[in-house]
């Protein structure tokens, strides 16, 4: 050590104060190691490192390979040099913070005192203390959010309350799962009831949008997610959490979803992402995992295929389906029946609709989660509702997918038939115009974006007069309209009619041919040399 002080240039020795230096003066340090010892360089400028400083450790480091240099301890004054992986700023009153020109995610800064404080990387770009109180976690029952509990108990010292959305995917999926938690070690486990919420909130204002995703995904797992996480920045302030998490893969676009849902209802809100993190790589990792602490592993029967349901549709991907060329295997559906065994005879179904958004079936008014569930098993009946596509995800990757959709289907057919009626042919194209970029958001997680709460305020408008009734034909997985009608129609068969009206004079039409065909008609000319 005093070799390292005699190589300190005499200039630069710092004046010694006990009141703390503003953090908008305080030097930017870089550690490496070199030899034994810690090095540090500080320079007022990050860019630039050539002024040095001394930093005044008082106690012995201790774990000091959390910052990639060899064990020391020193009770004096050190002079450190430049690192080239990773820095930190250290403030003279003692305090450490990261500094932003040389940061990289596994920095460990290591205090003056007797206990060891962990950074970590934040998704919105802060660095958050590695230990939080309490983390409600997304939580399903299955394998890989029973692991996820004790792993975040031992990662980042936390209580862990779970939280559980029914958004419709059947009583099968919620039985026994507070015990399922508190065996993985939660302290409690919250259930709440989202699905009239679900349907009228969120499915409702994208089937009044007509909102589809490349031409056929009708956004049943990108409607979901938005309600889920809405609720868990809610329990999370109810339960005095200072953190979320949740257990989707690095690969999909639910962890998009997710987080940006977290951060539109509370931009300071602390995110943990164990897939992002952790060394488990798959099934057998997490299980390995469970019983090393203790974790009762779920013993249901794994599906070969992943899955989403909800009250809206059923996903179904994974296995043979990830090659595009398979066709899908009978036995993998799971609310529709094969349209091969559906009734030999149709089932007529009238939807009576209210400035765009459904409200009765067969002049039965019901409530909106209802209403749909209802659809669903007389869809379900017909064989309604199948979608075999290959998407565009969001993290850029193509995936394929088979969707289950049977009331969803009945309904966006009967709301887009009434439209017919009600909708000029510019405000028609503006509308679909307009759905594409709304179903674009939804499907990227914007729910909660003032561009999608712009356009549905723009679709809520223009539907004020898409009111009345349609009626379909369900029949061997088809929906076919039969018939259609509305106090607001623009419809005129006084108008329309190929008899002589009074308000069409056909012979208009020869001056609007004329005019409308007039480019065309100029451009023939100068082929012509006319």
């Amino acid at each position: 050590m005093q070799n390292l002080k005699k190589q300190r240039p005499p200039q630069t020795k710092p004046h010694r104060s006990s009141t703390p230096t503003p953090l908008h003066s305080t030097p930017l340090i870089s550690v490496s190691a070199s030899g034994s010892a810690l090095n540090l360089i500080a320079s007022e400028a990050a860019p630039s490192c050539s002024r040095y400083d001394i930093v005044h450790w008082p106690r012995k480091m201790t774990s000091v390979q959390e910052v990639g240099v060899k064990s020391t301890e020193y009770d004096e004054d050190a002079v450190v040099q430049a690192g080239s992986n990773f820095g930190l700023t250290c403030s003279k009153d003692g305090k450490s913070l990261i500094a932003p020109h040389c940061l990289i995610p596994s920095v460990r800064a290591v205090l003056a005192s007797d206990k060891e404080t962990e950074i970590a990387s934040g998704m919105d770009g802060k660095t958050l203390p590695k230990k939080f109180n309490k983390v409600v976690l997304a939580y399903s029952g299955g394998l890989d959010t029973s692991v996820i509990v004790p792993w975040l108990r031992e990662n980042y010292g936390c209580e862990v309350v779970c939280f559980t959305a029914d958004v419709g995917q059947g009583i099968q999926e919620l039985e026994g799962l507070e015990q399922k938690a508190k065996a993985s070690g939660a302290c409690q486990l919250v259930v709440k009831d989202l699905k009239e919420e679900f349907v009228r909130d969120f499915v409702f204002p994208c089937l009044r949008a007509g909102a589809i995703y490349e031409r056929k995904y009708l956004l049943g797992t990108s409607m979901a997610r938005p309600v889920i996480a809405k609720a868990m920045v809610d329990v999370a302030k109810e339960v005095g959490a200072d953190a979320v998490s949740h257990g989707c893969t690095g690969k999909g676009n639910d962890q998009v979803r997710f987080e940006l849902t977290f951060f539109a209802l509370n931009p300071e809100v602390s995110v943990v992402a164990p897939w992002r993190e952790w060394e488990i790589k798959g099934r057998e990792d997490a299980i390995e995992y469970a019983v090393k602490h203790n974790v009762p592993v779920p013993v249901t029967k794994k599906s070969i295929y992943s899955r989403d349901r909800n009250l809206w549709h059923l996903s179904h991907e994974g296995d043979i389906l990830e090659d595009p060329a398979n066709e899908p295997m009978e036995d993998m559906y799971m609310m529709t029946v094969d349209p091969k065994e559906a009734p030999d005879q149709p089932e007529y179904v009238k939807i009576g609709i209210v400035e765009g958004l459904p409200i009765s079936i067969n002049e039965q008014k019901l409530a909106p989660a209802s209403l749909l569930s209802e659809l669903n098993d007389i869809g379900g009946k017909h064989g309604i509702g199948r979608v075999d596509m290959v998407e565009n995800r969001l993290v850029g990757m193509k995936s394929r997918g088979v969707y289950e959709t049977p009331g969803g289907t009945i309904l966006f057919t009967a709301v887009r038939e009434l439209e017919s009626l009600t909708l000029d042919r510019e405000t028609m194209q503006t509308k679909d115009f307009l759905a594409l970029k709304y179903a674009e958001l939804v499907y990227a997680g914007r729910w909660f974006d003032p561009l999608r709460e712009s356009i549905d305020a723009f679709m809520k408008e223009i539907t004020k007069t898409t009111s009345g009734s349609v009626t379909l034909k369900l029949y061997k997985g088809s929906v076919s309209v039969t018939g259609r009608e509305s106090p607001n129609s623009l419809y005129r068969q006084d108008i329309s009619s190929f008899e002589s009206g009074e308000i069409y004079n056909q012979a208009d039409a020869a001056g609007f041919i004329r005019l409308y065909g007039l480019p065309m008609r100029v451009h023939a000319m100068l082929d012509k040399n006319l």
